[in-house]
């Protein structure tokens, strides 16, 4: 039952035929967990609060950065240093304090996922990340959740509710295998017009009210993709696979895998010999390295951030200076360090390809080294 204040509180909504007091109560009784209270869970949770259904989780073990603040609204100023579930739980009790809210300080993990998520009603995948997508996918699907999927990139975005169980295909079924790992540029990498997961959120927390309400057509088979420079919605139409590996005639996936293994994101042994770390990569330079040391991230990553010394090179014209490298010899000392070390490494196992003995991948690449004492 509402009570008088919630009356007030949810006015609009009752001369909408398809909500009413009945469908207010329905969202009162109801349940969402949001993976993720960073760009697209922002606006998502904070509609999904305003439109009063009765209880959010909310998982994420993150803090709040600065450079959150250009796009995830749930966080401010004053929030820098506390965790995004703290402040994601202030903003919503200020938005509306008749929600309960349930805080899961930790990474979605194959070992917590089903628990976790077994109760609620709905999954809004607000993840960046492709293992934590097929697994947010494997977990709805094994409960018969819908998932309302959404990613973005740069000015692009896409949306698509995955519920096999409604009929729909599943996020395999788009997707079978993930990309190789650094093919996909992340949005810390990429770039994203902070504005944009506003907009794919809200449409998120959309799709999410109309499968509580049971009103309108959640896009079952549909991708939704949004160009923000064109002003431009396309539709692509999706098809269940019969020959999907988790919700086809046959399925050999039948509980929760390794889903960094499965995107090939486990980290290389350290002794890896073509490999070094921070430190030693500190000390060689401290040592007058006299070798090619290069940076392949974009130009303004390098404006950003930078180690002394280095050239850039970005990934998507290296090809174009391998003369340049195979006329000082093939055996010359080269260190590569990115982001993070993955578009490096690539960078390193191309030049292994032109017959470079000594290409060197820096493990963390400059996160790890701005975090050098």
């Amino acid at each position: 039952m509402l009570s008088t204040e919630e009356k007030a509180r949810y006015a609009r909504h009752f001369s909408l035929s398809q909500v009413g007091l009945e469908g207010q109560e329905k969202l009162k009784a109801s349940s969402v967990l949001c993976i993720g209270a960073g760009g697209l869970g922002s606006p998502a949770i904070l509609y999904l609060a305003a439109a009063g259904v009765g209880k959010i989780g909310i998982v994420d073990a993150d803090a709040v950065e600065v450079s959150n603040l250009q796009r995830q609204i749930l966080h401010g100023q004053a929030n820098l240093g506390q965790s995004k579930l703290d402040s994601a739980e202030l903003r919503i009790r200020d938005t509306n304090p008749h929600v309960e809210v349930v805080k899961y300080p930790e990474n979605f993990t194959s070992q917590n996922a089903l628990e976790i998520a077994k109760d609620y009603d709905v999954i809004i995948d607000g993840t960046d990340n492709f293992p934590t997508r097929y697994l947010s996918n494997d977990v709805s699907v094994m409960l018969k959740k819908p998932n309302v999927y959404a990613s973005i990139f740069r000015f692009e975005g896409q949306l698509s509710v995955f519920a096999p169980h409604l009929g729909g295909p599943c996020y395999r079924c788009m997707l079978p295998q993930p990309p190789d790992p650094g093919t996909v540029p992340s949005c810390a990498e990429a770039g994203v017009l902070g504005v944009l997961p506003g907009i794919i959120g809200s449409l998120q927390a959309m799709e999410a009210i109309k499968l509580i309400l049971g009103t309108g057509e959640p896009p079952l088979g549909k991708l939704l993709h949004y160009d923000a420079l064109q002003t431009q919605f396309r539709e692509f139409k999706l098809k269940r696979d019969p020959e999907c590996a988790l919700c086809g005639e046959h399925p050999t996936i039948t509980k929760l895998i390794d889903y960094e293994n499965f995107c090939g994101m486990n980290t290389p042994p350290p002794n890896n010999p073509a490999e070094i770390s921070v430190t030693e990569l500190q000390q060689k330079l401290s040592n007058n390295f006299e070798g090619i040391f290069l940076d392949v991230r974009e130009t303004w990553e390098y404006d950003v951030a930078n180690i002394p010394g280095a050239r850039l090179v970005p990934l998507a014209t290296f090809p174009s200076i391998i003369p340049e490298l195979k006329a000082q010899g093939l055996d010359q000392e080269i260190i590569i360090h990115c982001k993070s070390g993955v578009r490096s490494d690539r960078a390193c196992e191309f030049l292994r390809g032109e017959g470079f003995t000594h290409a060197i991948n820096v493990a963390g690449g400059i996160d790890a080294w701005l975090k050098l004492p």
